[in-house]
Order: C-alpha cells, then structure tokens, then sequence
C-alpha cells in the first residue's frame, strides 16, 4: 500500500532509523493522519508505517470514546478527535481468572505502588503529561471470572472499566492494519478531566506536525554513510559477541565433560578401594569367627561357608 504523493521521496534503509525524529517516539498525531499512515515494500512484518518518509511505529492521539465494543478476546475503543476521522483502539484480553479468596474489596482498589507504576513504563520515550495515567491501575475483581485486558506488547494488566463512551482520552499505542484498515493497539491511557490539557496536547501535536511531519526527512550523504558504518560495526560486534559467547559455552561444555570424567575415575578409584577394604574386613571376620568357635571346641570348617 503506497501512496503517489511518495514519489520524489528518499526511504532510508533500517538502519538509518535511529536518526528519525519519529521511529523511537511517542508522535502525538490526528487521526485523520493516522489513516494517511502507509506501509512499503520491503518493510513487510516490521511493524513499521510511514508518513511521508518518516518511520512511525509508536503514536499518541487524543479524542472522545464515541463507542465502546466487545467481541471475542478484544475490546475495540472508537475514538474520534474531531479531525474528520475516527480511530479503532484495540484492547487485547487475558484469560479470565479468578478472584483470590484472600482480596477484599479495599485491596482490590487500591492504588499500585510508585515502584511499579514506574518500572512498566521506563523504556518509553513519551514527554511528560500533567495528567493521571490510569492504565496501571488494578482492575476491579468484583466478580469471579472477569475480563482480564492486557497491553499488546509486555501483556502488562491495564483497567479499563472506567473506559466508556463520551470520556476523553489520551492513548498511546502501536500502528497496526486489519483489512486495509489503520488500527491502534492500546499500550496506555491516561484520562483527559479539562479542555485546557486537551488544548495543549493539540497544540504541540500541530507544532510536531509543521516542524517535522510536513517535511520530508532529509539526510545528508555523509549521514548515511556514518549509520551504514555505525550498522555495520554493530553488527560486527554482535557476530563477535555470539562468536565469543560460543565459545564461552565451548569451554563450559569441555570443563563440565573434564570435571565429570574426573569425577568418574575418583569414583571408581575409590569403588575399588572400598571393595579392597571390604574383602580384609571380610577375611578378618572369617579369621575371628574361626578363633571363636576353635575356642569353644567347635570344627571351624564351616565359618565363612
């Protein structure tokens, strides 16, 4: 799926991603763009869609719950930020699981600790945002067997239950295309309470729409080349690095197989000293049982028979 608007256009090979403003970024668009999003040849199975020439894998939108649907194993979110266009935010389920005796209600709606809430979300590159995440928050667990619903990449438990139609929402998500159609799937949210962090997110969405994505991404040659170069010592780094790791389990594998043969004959050696030792007990038993019974008058023939 191309668009001819892409002609003229420069499509940096992978490696090159790591310089764009966009691939490693939360990037805060409307929907409508969203839909203009388009994947090319080449990129097949990476997850990767581009607007103009600039890599999109991560994207934040803002907008209103205009439906709420369940179907088998997701729920779909309908959001709509009045750019023209609507956007379908895919919510994954869990197995249903149940409630443990043990959880009371006080505990089940109490808030997760700052460690945790923290620790989920450290690799993002989002800017900071003055409201609430609520995707961290326990889900409630009034019920055996409850929808259980997950994020689509680290299955990190996400509450949705205060998710309905008619809330105003800031998601964050990967791109994703089911029958030529642009989805996102649902990594976190956190809810809009006031027009005035609406605005500022539209606000700095436009600014990162005229200062980068309106302009095609342009990289000099010597750029290119200098990324070429960065890939290929990496990967010339990690061809060594799983060169070394071999044979360091090489030389793990010779120490265990040495250690276990030496292990094997000391064992042995030590088998047959143990049976040595146990055939002179053996004799001088029989040699004490003859004693015993020429003592008492007895033929000693029999002892040891």
């Amino acid at each position: 799926m191309e668009n001819s608007n892409d002609a003229g256009l420069i499509f940096y090979p992978a490696y090159c991603f790591k310089a764009s403003p966009t691939h490693f970024a939360w990037v805060k668009i409307a929907l409508a763009d969203v839909h203009r999003l388009q994947r090319r040849k080449g990129f097949e199975g990476q997850k990767i869609f581009f607007y103009k020439n600039h890599p999109i894998t991560f994207i934040s939108v803002v907008g209103v719950i205009v439906a709420r649907t369940e179907i088998t194993r997701r729920t779909i979110l309908t959001i709509d930020d009045g750019s023209g266009a609507t956007l379908d935010v895919i919510i994954l389920q869990a197995e249903p699981r149940e409630k443990n005796p043990s959880e009371t209600t006080t505990t089940t709606h109490s808030q997760p600790s700052t460690s945790q809430s923290q620790s989920k979300w450290t690799w993002s590159t989002a800017s900071k945002t003055e409201e609430t995440d609520m995707s961290t928050e326990k889900p409630d667990t009034t019920f055996l067997n409850e929808t259980i619903h997950v994020s689509a990449t680290d299955r990190s438990i996400i509450n949705i239950s205060n998710l309905k139609p008619g809330t105003t929402i800031k998601v964050k998500g990967t791109v994703n295309s089911f029958r030529s159609t642009i989805q996102m799937n649902l990594e976190r949210y956190s809810i809009i309470h006031d027009t005035k962090t609406e605005m500022e997110f539209i606000d700095e969405r436009l600014r990162f729409f005229v200062d980068v994505l309106s302009i095609p991404w342009i990289l000099t040659e010597e750029e290119v080349d200098g990324l070429r170069m960065r890939a290929l010592k990496d990967d010339i780094d990690v061809t060594e690095e799983r060169k070394r790791a071999e044979k360091r389990a090489k030389r793990k594998l010779e120490m265990e197989e040495r250690d276990q043969r030496y292990i094997q004959r000391k064992y042995e050696k030590e088998e047959r000293k143990r049976a040595k030792v146990a055939g002179v007990c053996k004799e001088d038993g029989v040699k004490i049982m003859n004693d015993i019974q020429r003592r008492n008058g007895y033929s000693p023939d029999f002892v040891g028979k």
